[in-house]
């Protein structure tokens, strides 16, 4: 039996593994291990590690390691401390593999203790680009200290193999987080609108506004101009939801919290909406605004029009649906006049219908993962 830890540090990155785990927990095949870290242990962010335990999995390991400051050098000791407490984990652990989603700075953490405690890696999500992050860069880190890699669509594929990644360890299973549409049942507004205390009977927006760290936007000002668009429509109500843990977020956090206060019975703040919530939030919105990369990869499946807010997301693969502006409040009201005005109910979402999980799980049970492996030239560079 192979022993697979799966490795989770936010709100996000959980939501769209939980179907692999899963398939991992149920598989005669594979002995299930799950490091959780980063936010899901901080009571600012909600504590969503008791989310994981409510969803029935047990938590082989907790590593705290986020320092209280979000400044750039309490984030870069914070990846510190997370590899010093990841490396104690795996040497515990001993797993064969261990699987990473995406780009966060304590997912780098993880990869790097794992490629010096000799724990092979699979990657999901490589191949993206972000120009507006530094999370493009962390992304591409990953992948090349990665043996596996389970892409979202063919364009990411290959663009990892020419990383120089081997074609046959590099596979397209459609972004993992498509998987809830098929195979989780969602909330009604009712349903929402009890659980949530909030009306969503009336029109809203759906609002998550991330820092864009390597762009140039300050991130109070460029906040400062999404709320003074969202001023501009007294029809609709406002569902905001808190940004990560990146440099700047806790400003955030504050701007949110004064914006709230001052229109209660219109704006709504939450610490973490938690997967299902979310998606259910999702369906019903009349539009999803601001910088996160569920309006590009989860938000077109539904039909509805996605404000995609400055560079963070920039040179992301998008759906005709995602309509783009710069943090500039005259532009955001504008591109939201046109998502509003136009039909989006036949767009066709890029990153596939939702069956990354099994796909992914086969991969693991039936193939072994190593530390040694070449690089992949393409045919242009080979001599």
């Amino acid at each position: 039996m192979k022993k697979i830890a799966v490795f989770t540090s936010t709100r996000a990155d959980y939501g769209l593994l939980y179907w692999l785990l899963m398939e991992l927990k149920i598989s005669p095949l594979i002995d299930l291990k799950i490091i959780v870290s980063g936010t899901h242990l901080v009571s600012d962010f909600g504590s969503t590690v008791n989310k994981i335990t409510d969803d029935g999995f047990i938590i082989t390991e907790k590593i705290e390691m986020l320092l209280a400051s979000d400044s750039n050098i309490g984030i870069a000791k914070s990846v510190g401390l997370g590899v010093i407490g990841y490396a104690e984990s795996l040497e515990r652990i001993q797993p064969d593999c261990i699987v990473i989603l995406g780009d966060r700075f304590e997912a780098l953490a993880m990869a790097q203790a794992a490629l010096l405690m000799h724990v092979p890696i699979a990657h999901i999500h490589g191949g993206e680009v972000t120009h507006g992050a530094y999370d493009d860069a962390i992304r591409h880190a990953i992948s090349k200290l990665s043996y596996f890699h389970f892409t979202s669509t063919e364009c990411h594929r290959i663009r990892v193999i020419q990383l120089g990644e081997c074609p046959s360890r590099v596979f397209n299973v459609g972004a993992l987080g498509l998987d809830h549409l098929d195979r989780t049942k969602l909330m009604n507004i009712t349903e929402l609108n009890e659980d949530l205390g909030f009306n969503l009977s009336k029109p809203y927006f759906l609002v998550t506004y991330h820092p864009a760290t390597l762009a140039n936007e300050p991130v109070e000002d460029s906040f400062n101009e999404l709320l003074s668009a969202l001023d501009n429509y007294s029809g609709y109500n406002i569902l905001i939801t808190y940004p990560n843990a990146d440099h700047g977020g806790r400003r955030i956090i504050e701007m949110i919290d004064e914006f709230a206060a001052s229109q209660p019975l219109r704006v709504h703040a939450i610490v973490s909406l938690g997967q299902i919530r979310y998606l259910s939030v999702m369906k019903f919105a009349a539009a999803v605004i601001g910088n996160s990369s569920s309006g590009l990869i989860e938000a077109p499946s539904f039909g509805i029009p996605t404000i995609n807010i400055g560079d963070r997301q920039a040179g992301r693969t998008c759906a005709s649906s995602v309509l783009h502006c710069k943090a500039l409040a005259k532009e955001i009201k504008l591109t939201i006049d046109k998502g509003l005005s136009s039909d989006f109910s036949s767009v066709v979402n890029p990153y596939g219908q939702g069956n990354a999980a099994i796909k992914i799980s086969k991969v693991l049970e039936s193939k072994t993962a190593y530390l040694a492996k070449k690089f992949h030239d393409v045919e242009s560079f080979k001599q």
